[in-house]
C-alpha cells in the first residue's frame, strides 16, 4: 500500500473534474489554434503553430500526471481514523520547541493541499514525521538547517 496516495473522495472528484475540463475544454481549444496556425501555410517558420503544439504537449503531460494521481489514489474515510493520534485528515497544533511558536496544519491527500491555509500533503516529510504521534509527544523533522523539534499540543478531526 506504500505506492498508494491517500486521498479523500472530494479530492479525488476535484482531480477528476480538472481532467475532464482539460480534456473537454482546453485540449479542443488548443487543437483549434493548431488548425488555424496550420492553415496559414509553411509550418517551418510558423511560430504560432509551434507554440500551440508545445502547449498541447504540456497540457497532455498535465493530464497524464493527474491521471496517474488518480490511478495511485487510495480513498480514505477520515471518520475511520484513530482520533488520539496524528493521521490522515487530522488538524494538528504544534509548538516549535526552539522558538515557542504555535503552528497548525491539516494533513490532506492529493487534490486537497493548500499550503497558504496550512493544508499539507501526508506524503511530505513534515507530515510523515507527525504520523502516529499523540498529544505531548515530540515530532522531529530533519531539515537542511538541522533537526526541527515540535511538541504535539492538539489533534482534532473536522467531521464533514
Amino acid at each position: 500500500m506504500s505506492d498508494y496516495v491517500p486521498m479523500t473522495r472530494e479530492g479525488y472528484n476535484r482531480i477528476k473534474a480538472e481532467i475532464e475540463r482539460l480534456e473537454n475544454d482546453e485540449m479542443p481549444r488548443i487543437a483549434e489554434k493548431i488548425a488555424e496556425a496550420r492553415a496559414e501555410g509553411d509550418l517551418k517558420e510558423n511560430a504560432e503553430y509551434h507554440a500551440q503544439r508545445e502547449n498541447q504537449g504540456l497540457m497532455q503531460a498535465k493530464i497524464n500526471s493527474l491521471k496517474f494521481k488518480l490511478s495511485s489514489a487510495h480513498i480514505v474515510d477520515v471518520a475511520s481514523m484513530p482520533k488520539d493520534r496524528v493521521a490522515f485528515g487530522a488538524t494538528v497544533k504544534l509548538k516549535d520547541l526552539k522558538f515557542n511558536d504555535e503552528e497548525e496544519y491539516t494533513l490532506v491527500g492529493a487534490g486537497d493541499e493548500n499550503y497558504e491555509t496550512g493544508k499539507i500533503l501526508t506524503t511530505s516529510p513534515f507530515a510523515a514525521a507527525m504520523m502516529g504521534k499523540k498529544v505531548g509527544e515530540t515530532v522531529e523533522v530533519k531539515a537542511p538547517a538541522g533537526t526541527l523539534r515540535y511538541e504535539v499540543l492538539e489533534i482534532h478531526f473536522d467531521e464533514t
